[in-house]
């Protein structure tokens, strides 16, 4: 579940005229990320805008299903945007507040670290400034190929009551796998209900999204795409339980293309209004031109305009999602391999080609 973090500052930022990739310059970057530097097993790039909604695929999903727009991956980190938006959902509805307190919604034998008297929010586990480490110290797997599976609701509440904060609630942004983990949990215990049940009841099934879930239907296993690590090998999917708010959902560029496609309002949408509260407040990163509000990070684009994005990965995948919000387009990079470079790159230079390609 990782983030993308530098790598902007040299780049020169001036107004201009961004115009769209056609197909077959798509299928060029794919085939030299595969074929030539050798970061990619199988891409899928899923493109929608005003005039519709397109994919381009190339190289092999690792099993017997064709590798296309309906291929399924792991999602990583980018089920934090879906995360951050059941927060807002229940905001919008009037069942929570953005300023409530976790400890709200926890048992009271859980003791949530407090400094200064002042006490972690809900807002501030959607933004990362809640001042949790990125990962709990008592995380230790049985299984390092399957890291999360055997991580516990009782060993995070353990670590949370036993945890003293380094720094000041609310003084900056620090990732936290946790904090988004811990997100998706209160979330639950709130609705009385499983993460996988709360996010299909509030947001797939009102968008339509038939291919977005956890645990794997028949369906979706047919088409599931065999994850690699960055030596091409295959390597077990992963299971996350505890912290499935942070990266446990899976889906196929088609269904991500229909969420994006929501978020720009290029579609109607029952969510409309708690999308667009997702960007209402930003705070600033220690990227430049990097702001992040609730899970969607916002960057400033070379030729003008803002990019909100955000990316994942897993043991075998890696994955982008995002939309340029004045120009209305949107872009969704899967990948079957885990790499350092991963997808980010492409969906950045989809977005605004004044982003550069990594070589």
């Amino acid at each position: 579940m990782r983030i993308f973090s530098g790598g902007l500052v040299a780049l020169l930022f001036v107004p201009a005229f961004v115009t769209p990739q056609r197909d077959a310059e798509i299928q060029k970057i794919l085939v030299d990320r595969i074929d030539v530097q050798r970061q990619g097993v199988g891409l899928v790039v899923g493109i929608v805008d005003p005039k519709g909604r397109r994919f381009v695929a190339y190289g092999k999903s690792g099993s017997e299903a064709p590798l296309n727009g309906d291929t399924i991956f792991e999602m990583g980190s980018v089920s934090k945007v879906f995360t951050s938006l059941l927060l807002a959902d229940a905001v919008a509805r009037g069942e929570m507040s953005l300023a409530d307190p976790v400890a709200k919604y926890l048992p009271a034998s859980v003791k949530m670290p407090v400094r200064g008297g002042k006490q972690i929010t809900l807002q501030d586990l959607a933004m990362h400034t809640s001042a949790l480490p990125r990962l709990p110290t008592n995380l230790a797997p049985k299984d390092m190929s399957n890291p999360y599976a055997d991580y516990s609701v009782e060993q995070m509440y353990a670590f949370l009551s036993s945890y003293e904060l380094t720094r000041d609630i609310g003084e900056r942004y620090e990732y936290s796998n946790l904090g988004a983990g811990l997100l998706g949990h209160v979330l639950t215990v709130h609705a009385k209900t499983d993460y996988e049940s709360l996010v299909r009841k509030r947001i797939t099934e009102p968008l339509g999204m038939r291919d977005t879930a956890v645990t794997l239907t028949p369906r979706m296993q047919q088409r599931l795409a065999t994850g690699h690590n960055a030596q091409r090998a295959p390597v077990p999917n992963w299971d996350i339980p505890t912290l499935a708010g942070a990266g446990a959902i899976r889906s196929s560029a088609n269904d991500m293309v229909t969420f994006l496609s929501a978020h720009l309002g290029l579609t109607p949408s029952p969510l409309a209004k708690a999308m667009d509260s997702m960007l209402v407040t930003l705070r600033p990163t220690p990227t430049p031109r990097l702001q992040i509000g609730l899970a969607w990070h916002v960057l400033t684009a070379p030729s003008g305009g803002e990019i909100v994005w955000h990316n994942g990965g897993t043991g075998g995948y890696r994955t982008f999602v995002g939309f340029h919000r004045q120009e209305r387009r949107a872009v969704v990079v899967l990948s079957n391999m885990s790499t350092p470079a991963g997808a980010d790159d492409i969906g950045r230079h989809l977005l605004d080609p004044l982003f550069p390609l990594l070589k």
